[in-house]
């Protein structure tokens, strides 16, 4: 079956909504939107704590102090110039889906209210600022709900439950996409002048994480299959507050509100790591911080494998009504009341830094010299424009999705209108089917399922928080092994019609393929920046690491990774900041 857009969005996320929304309200530009998911349960949903602006409703700020705790938060691997743009766009961003109709809360004047976050700071790291734009602790999800709601009035075409399996692209040309119909069993073939890829992150490559079951990181594993660079892969964040075991999200807007951690001597121990602004100190720091008390032997439960959450000290009212969600994850999953009682937590996977490479319009970098793939671009966590550098500051995520995703949207609007529609290759499907086939008629043995949780068990333990060489060197020959594997997996159940055991065996491909190149990237960087802690090279070194990995898969030797390098920009328009210690 074959379709003809002009603009084609895979990803009905914050990201996809954005940019098919603005593409839709460009002229004469048909867009469609493909995604795994009916769009209002895609992952952005799941994010709680809120959209950082610098609109000072609360107490005084200025987009430039967002601009430099981006940075410094990204540990000075972020593109300044992405940077820039996104403190200054934010700000309109957040007034704008106030405009469509987003419920945010308000403070008692009538205006958004606003929250304290970690990393977000006043006058360049003195103290800590109220920039969160929240709606109380479901923000993504009104988000969703939001953006969704303007697209069908905007006339956007949706194909809910389609499973994209290839993106045909020829010449650095990008000509549509191949997708998998999963209330059918059909293929289907799109035809488009421009594709956005806003298909979210790969958290479920780890045991514990945050991530939705969907999140397999389809399209960065299509795009490097093709031969094309996936960018500073390396740098995956670790949310300091899952609930433990489950890696649920519990929102850092709780420690905004006065949450402090706590170890099993009840002690208030980030003071000792972050002695200024302590609970609220950038992710990667509270995460580390919380794996070494454990280490230490100063973890709690049964395993002493996690730390304490507590909110007790604060007002019952303030936890019910600003923190709605979390309070009744806690009281379903755990048993526990978080106005009487600790939370027990544990660092979750949560977030990808790097992906698919792009410059701030969002079109897609085909090498590290800044050749385009035409006609292609991608926003939200699927790509690397690079806005977090080695460590996304905390809310920078929905900001993200919002600024980059309608800057996509207007890019691929733009291209759309003065572009034809370049000729399919023949039987551009091919592929696809015979990815299809394989699975569905091989005579292998092996189990997905098997296969899938000893690869998130080793890259939990050799991947994670943690890092050092030996570990990595192992990891890589892990891969390698359950790889050659997967070539045996085959799928025992013959139906046509929603089959996910072939979904998940499907996916397990891409995860093996980030697997590869996540690791190949981490074992290469011979330092310690942002998310990607090695304990065989502490320091952050800026003399010969202040440079963004390129990676390849090498098309000559399957199973090995081509790495290179590009300059991280390191001025913005009006500003640029010097790399400086780490101190908080």
């Amino acid at each position: 079956m074959h379709h003809r857009y002009d603009v084609l969005v895979v990803g009905a996320g914050g990201a996809g909504l954005m940019a098919s929304l603005y593409a839709a309200k460009s002229k004469n530009v048909s867009v469609a939107v493909i995604s795994k998911l009916y769009p209002t349960r895609s992952h952005t949903g799941a994010a709680q704590g809120g959209v950082g602006a610098a609109l000072g409703n609360v107490n005084e700020d200025h987009w430039e102090w967002h601009m430099f705790d981006t940075i410094k938060g990204g540990d000075y691997l972020t593109d300044q110039d992405a940077a820039e743009i996104f403190a200054k766009d934010v700000i309109e961003a957040v007034y704008e889906l106030e405009h469509m109709g987003l419920p945010f809360s308000r403070l008692d004047n009538g205006k958004i209210a606003q929250r304290k976050f970690g990393g977000h700071t006043r006058e360049y790291g003195k103290s800590a600022v109220e920039r969160a734009c929240y709606a109380v602790d479901r923000t993504g999800h009104m988000i969703l709900q939001t953006l969704y709601q303007q697209n069908v009035k905007a006339g956007t075409t949706f194909y809910n439950e389609f499973q994209v399996l290839d993106l045909i692209i020829e010449d650095n040309v990008c000509k549509g996409v191949v997708a998998l119909e999963l209330s059918s069993g059909e293929i289907h073939t799109f035809h488009a002048k421009a594709v956005i890829l806003a298909s979210g992150g790969y958290g479920r490559v780890f045991k514990i994480t945050s991530n939705a079951l969907s999140l397999t990181g389809d399209l960065m594993s299509i795009y490097y299959r093709k031969g094309l660079p996936l960018e500073d892969l390396e740098f995956y964040q670790f949310h300091p507050t899952g609930i433990a075991k489950l890696g649920i999200l519990i929102t850092e807007g709780a420690r905004g509100e006065g949450g402090i951690l706590r170890n099993d001597s009840g002690e208030r121990f980030m003071e000792r790591y972050a002695p200024t602004i302590k609970d609220l100190a950038p992710r990667d720091m509270v995460s580390r911080a919380i794996y070494r008390e454990i280490r230490e032997g100063r973890g709690v439960g049964k395993e002493k494998d996690a730390i304490m959450l507590d909110l007790t000290h604060l007002p019952k009212d303030i936890i019910e009504s600003r923190l709605p969600d979390i309070t009744d994850f806690a009281r379903t999953y755990l048993g526990v009341d978080p106005v009487k009682e600790l939370v027990p937590i544990q660092p979750t996977a949560h977030y990808a830094m790097g992906g698919v490479p792009t410059t701030i319009d969002g079109e897609a970098l085909a090498s590290e010299d800044g050749t385009q793939v035409r006609g292609l671009y991608a926003a939200g966590e699927v790509a690397c424009v690079s806005l977090h550098g080695a460590n996304r500051l905390g809310t920078n995520s929905l900001g993200d999705l919002i600024v980059f995703g309608r800057r996509a949207g207007l890019a691929a609007a733009k291209y759309a209108q003065k572009a034809e529609f370049e000729t399919l290759p023949n039987n551009p499907d091919a592929f696809s089917k015979g990815l299809i086939e394989r699975l569905r008629n091989g005579s292998g043995s092996d189990n997905a399922a098997k296969i899938r949780k000893e690869l998130q068990d080793t890259m939990m333990m050799n991947v994670g928080i943690f890092r050092n060489g030996k570990d990595m060197e192992a990891q890589i020959q892990i891969v390698k092994e359950l790889q050659a594997r997967y070539k045996n997996v085959s799928v025992a159940d013959p139906s046509a019609r929603y089959n996910t055991e072939l979904v998940e065996a499907l996916e397990l491909g891409f995860l093996l393929d980030i697997a590869e190149a996540m690791t190949a990237s981490a074992l290469n960087r011979k330092e310690s920046r942002g998310a990607h802690d090695r304990e065989d090279f502490t320091e952050r070194n800026d003399n010969d690491w202040l440079k963004h990995t390129m990676a390849y898969r090498d098309m000559q030797n399957p199973g090995n990774v081509i790495l290179k390098y590009k300059p991280v920009v390191l001025k913005g328009e009006t500003l640029n900041f010097v790399p400086k210690p780490r101190v908080y």
